[in-house]
């Protein structure tokens, strides 16, 4: 994983943001939560990649917020997001499922597990 240097970035908040969209991403690798955006390849553009990248941004948001980071960096974030859902207009489920797929990886990053037994 790489990014640049915190000293490229007009505001630390813009560094932070970077770097969790980047960690997002590293939960979708093989060995983590498999995400089909990580692990299989996709063309920059395509529902797959586009997917990713929503992922990767609602998940940044949300460690943002864990972090205390302020809601100096959510214009970009949602100018982005933005972007990548107006490609997935026509999937009508992607936004519960692309939420759900940050939460997981958020919950990686922090080693929030839950326990999966039923009584």
């Amino acid at each position: 994983m790489s990014v640049p240097t915190l000293r490229d970035y007009e505001k630390p908040e813009e560094y932070y943001s970077t770097l969790f969209h980047e960690y997002i991403h590293s939960t979708g690798h093989d060995k983590r939560l498999k995400r089909s955006g990580i692990t299989e390849v996709a063309a920059f553009g395509s529902d797959t990649y586009s997917k990713e990248e929503f992922v990767a941004e609602i998940g940044a948001a949300m460690l943002c917020s864990v972090a205390g980071i302020d809601n100096s960096t959510f214009n970009n974030s949602v100018a982005y997001i933005g972007g990548w859902l107006r490609k997935l207009k026509s999937d009508n489920k992607m936004i519960v499922q692309a939420a759900g797929q940050a939460q997981k990886g958020v919950d990686f990053i922090l080693g929030v597990t839950f326990d999966q037994t039923t009584e």
